[in-house]
């Protein structure tokens, strides 16, 4: 008999979401109630939450990965919560709803990296496995390596492991290699470009140097990613937009595709986004990549709009076979066209992101954005159940007749890293 006593997401959006909402629970070792969280902790004050491992050993979570989003998003917040917090997990029904259901090689290689960099122990990791058991270790940081063998996201890599080691013993470098401009999935300039300055406001820094680019299908690219831990993440406050200053993007294409295809998605680009953006000067770059820094044959383009605040937005697309060098330009454009409607701070890519960044962070961050996604609500629900923040999702109250956008709020549990 199983006990059923985590508590449940507080906002509707996600109780709507599923109906099968206390998919989450508690192995029969244990009462719910006997987990440890920030507020027993640290009774009285901010949670400064340190995880007793040794106490965590007697729980296992177990988590259904088919609810909600039902995909990847679920196993790489769940793995590097389980692993930052010292939980182990069981992850059943992974990607059951998918036309491929259980693992493919980027997730395996994710739960892997997070495996060796804590030196835990992982049962039935293996390609198409629909259930996981994970069991984490100390994090201890050093060099580490995930490869796909595929087009596999390098930068999803990044996602699961990136927060595991902010918290590890000692500095970490990690050698990701696959896709870096690969579908379904941030291309490897969208993650330095917007993802690193935001998040690294969390009062953390971290490098990605590009060593060589890898397109579907072949993959074949690698980046490398050093950071060092810290003792705590700070919270962020990301609530005023400001004006649009600057619109600037990349237009690409790599092995043996002509370089008028870039030029065409460029000035395509500048074009459709002209059409709504008068008075700023857009600058697309249409780029040859270099052949001894690029792997496989591949095109597209990403787009980038600052604002006065610091706030940074994107729009992306990659070609495919029968498609338009002008289709795919548009695709970005209007992708990022709909970013700057909204009046958030950040775009849709980023919000479920800095999700997990938010739990952990000591106080209360607010970050302003476009409609929630799937993705972001997904989030919110593993992160509150597994790291016991508390997320509400409001309605902004001073949005204009024609956006839509609203406050993500964390009370974060303050995580305190023990080894600094």
């Amino acid at each position: 008999m199983r006990a059923s006593g985590l508590r449940l997401l507080s906002w509707d959006l996600v109780r709507r979401c599923s109906s099968r909402f206390s998919a989450l629970r508690l192995s029969a070792r244990a009462p719910a109630s006997a987990i440890p969280s920030p507020s027993t902790a640290a009774p009285g004050r901010s949670p400064n939450f340190t995880p007793p491992r040794a106490a965590m050993a007697e729980y296992m979570l177990e988590i259904d990965g088919s609810i909600m989003e039902g995909g990847g998003q679920i196993l790489r917040v769940s793995t590097s919560l389980s692993c930052i917090l010292g939980l182990p997990v069981r992850l059943h029904s992974i990607r059951a709803g998918r036309s491929t259901p259980g693992l493919r090689p980027q997730h395996l290689s994710g739960l892997e990296i997070v495996r060796d960099l804590c030196e835990g122990q992982l049962e039935r990791g293996e390609i198409g496995s629909t259930e996981v058991i994970f069991t984490p270790g100390k994090i201890k940081g050093g060099i580490h390596t995930a490869d796909t063998k595929t087009a596999g996201s390098v930068c999803l890599l990044m996602q699961v492991s990136l927060p595991c080691v902010l918290f590890a013993a000692s500095p970490t470098e990690l050698y990701l290699k696959g896709g870096t401009n690969a579908e379904m999935a941030p291309q490897i300039d969208y993650t330095v470009t917007v993802f690193k300055p935001i998040v690294e406001r969390f009062s953390f820094k971290f490098g990605c140097d590009i060593k060589t680019r890898g397109y579907y299908p072949r993959g074949g690219g690698e980046v490398i990613v050093r950071t060092s831990p810290v003792k705590k993440l700070t919270p962020i406050n990301l609530t005023e937009r400001g004006t649009v200053t600057k619109i600037y993007g990349r237009a690409f294409v790599a092995g043996v595709l002509p370089y008028k295809i870039a030029k065409d998605m460029a000035t395509a680009a500048v074009r459709c986004i002209r059409r709504e953006i008068k008075d700023i000067y857009v600058n697309v770059q249409p780029l040859q990549e270099p052949k001894d820094q690029s792997f496989g044959n591949g095109n597209g383009i990403i787009l980038f709009a600052e604002t006065s605040t610091g706030c940074i937005f994107a729009g992306s697309a990659l070609g495919k076979r029968g498609v338009s060098a002008e289709k795919v330009a548009v695709d970005a454009a209007d992708m990022l066209l709909r970013n700057l409607r909204h009046g958030g701070c950040v775009d849709e890519f980023l919000q479920d992101q800095l999700i997990i960044f938010m739990a952990l962070a000591d106080g209360v961050s607010r970050v302003r954005t476009g409609p929630i996604t799937l993705h972001t609500k997904t989030a919110i629900h593993f992160a509150e159940q597994l790291s016991k923040a508390t997320f509400t999702v409001k309605k902004s109250e001073d949005q204009t007749p024609d956006s839509e956008n609203y406050i993500i709020e964390c009370q974060g549990i303050g995580l305190i890293n023990p080894n600094i």
